[in-house]
């Protein structure tokens, strides 16, 4: 995530709305990702999702680390290394996405709102999803979030990358076991 922000390129629709929000109200980009992230945690109440440890920690950490890389990580001068560290940053987001998802320690907030709303309104994942992620984006763009190429880019490539390190980085669930499927 701060890969994409220092890139200059675009950012993935929730880190529009996170930048947009620290550029309207302040705060840091990573203190929105946290607080969007327990916000999103209320929403979870009314769709009986449970959290789990996997859950927590996203919301805890995430945010924290994305405002540690932004101190330490400067933004590249050049296209070329603004490109490079863009497609660096999604291909580390489908990474990170198989990792987390594969652990079967909980759904991030995001996943599991939309894994909430498919089970309460019987409507598509992908339709679900998608409303989300246009929702957040519009708001993020009205809030002066960036929007560019590398949001564009993270669109069409994270679902990819995410098919791609899921089955290296799925836990396997011994037979007989309730949370296989």
């Amino acid at each position: 995530m701060a890969l994409m922000l220092r890139s200059g390129l675009g950012l993935d629709p929730w880190d529009v709305l996170h930048q947009g929000l620290q550029r309207t109200v302040g705060l840091s980009v990573g203190g929105w990702v946290t607080i969007c992230g327990a916000l999103v945690l209320l929403l979870w109440i009314p769709l009986r999702q449970r959290p789990g440890l996997g859950t927590v920690a996203n919301v805890l950490v995430i945010g924290a680390a994305m405002d540690l890389t932004l101190e330490a990580l400067g933004s590249p001068g050049s296209l070329p290394a603004r490109i490079a560290l863009s497609a660096a940053a999604i291909a580390l987001n489908g990474l990170a996405t198989g990792l987390y998802i594969g652990a079967r320690l909980g759904p991030g907030p995001r996943d599991g709102l939309m894994t909430g709303l498919h089970r309460r309104t019987g409507r598509s994942l992908r339709l679900i999803r998608t409303g989300i992620e246009v929702t957040v984006l519009t708001v993020g763009l009205l809030l002066g979030g960036t929007v560019g190429v590398g949001t564009v880019a993270y669109a069409l490539a994270i679902g990819p990358m995410v098919q791609l390190f899921l089955p290296w980085c799925t836990v396997p669930v011994p037979a007989g076991d309730s949370r296989k499927g």
